[in-house]
């Protein structure tokens, strides 16, 4: 597992050598996180390193290997390639804003026609929360990387699905649905009165509802006390 800052670095040495062969300078990656001194980044560093994410190549200066990204961070990318930098905002560091920018954005498709989608309010990641509020305010997205189907969008209150990404504050792009495949991240309503952010496996009859977080356990309920309500396709996250 990995912390948000660990995760918030991997991304973003990830990006720069993906994008120029070169990996950050410890000034550039302590500007990017936000962070006081170096001597964090070099914390950081050696965490991931001694979990198998990344290799500082020998004899050469400031020489960084990515070696894998967590099983669930692809996926994560992916999804938010679909929506458009102009959905950000934030005061934090412009280096770090870059990179989620980059990831939101999928390339010349900016001059499609904007499709409005409902923030209806929070999601918990984490113990379930009251169900689902009314709309709060509404979102400009280009709908040709909304896709099809029906969206709405929703905050992220909790820290369960962080291993997949998902952190407390991001808004999820929801495509509204009551089926989903195994594996699948829903909103989930348990019981008509609490609504909650979880991946979607079956139990035999029954239905689990599975945290991104291992301090967080599986649930279990009956299929009946169960509504999916829609499922992932994207992330905004402000900085």
């Amino acid at each position: 597992m990995l912390t948000r800052k660990q995760y918030e670095l991997l991304l973003f040495i990830h990006n720069r050598l993906k994008e120029t062969g070169i990996p950050p300078s410890y000034d550039e990656m302590k500007d990017a996180l936000d962070l006081a001194s170096k001597s964090g980044i070099h914390r950081l560093i050696t965490a991931l390193e001694e979990r198998g994410f990344i290799r500082r190549l020998p004899n050469r200066a400031r020489a960084l290997e990515v070696l894998k990204l967590p099983e669930t961070m692809s996926p994560a990318i992916n999804s938010v390639r679909k929506f458009s930098p102009s959905v950000i905002d934030g005061q934090k560091n412009k280096n770090m804003k870059n990179v989620v920018r980059r990831e939101l954005s999928s390339g010349e498709s900016g001059q499609a026609a904007n499709v409005n989608v409902p923030v209806m309010g929070r999601i918990a990641a984490g113990v379930p929360i009251s169900a689902i509020q009314n709309q709060t305010n509404m979102l400009s997205l280009p709908s040709d990387m909304v896709g099809s189907g029906e969206h709405y969008a929703l905050e992220v209150k909790g820290d369960s699905m962080i291993n997949a990404g998902i952190f407390d504050g991001d808004t999820v792009i929801i495509r509204r649905g009551d089926t989903a495949n195994p594996g699948e991240i829903i909103v989930a309503l348990v019981d008509d009165e609490e609504a909650t952010l979880k991946r979607y496996r079956r139990k035999g009859a029954s239905i689990a509802l599975e945290a991104a977080n291992p301090a967080y356990e599986t649930r279990i309920f009956g299929p009946n006390r169960i509504k999916i309500q829609g499922k992932l396709v994207g992330l905004i996250r402000r900085y």
